[in-house]
């Protein structure tokens, strides 16, 4: 009887350690390419660039140009205006 006892709690011991290593490996994390393009599309930089192509805010032609630049309309990610913002929406008609 001891040795049926021994031989049932090795197998499930054993049978514990085979299901706890098959954890499944996790793929790698790509970047989106839709970042890097939103920021070099950009206007022109008022002073020196950086190796992207946005601006420097290190040089204070840059910092002076991004405190000036014009509140930027909301756009959808094919390009029309988002009508859920203020700006975008038409105003309204007034009524006689």
């Amino acid at each position: 009887m001891k040795k049926l006892l021994l031989i049932a709690s090795l197998l499930m011991t054993l049978t514990g350690m085979t299901f706890a290593q098959t954890t499944p490996r996790k793929a790698k994390a790509t970047k989106p390419a839709a970042a890097a393009t939103t920021s070099t599309t950009a206007k022109p930089a008022a002073g020196p660039t950086k190796k992207d192509g946005t601006a420097d805010m290190r040089y204070k032609a840059n910092k002076d140009a991004a405190k000036t630049a014009p509140a930027t309309t909301h756009l959808k990610k094919d390009g029309t205006p988002d009508k859920r913002f203020k700006e975008n929406k038409a105003p309204a008609a007034k009524k006689s």
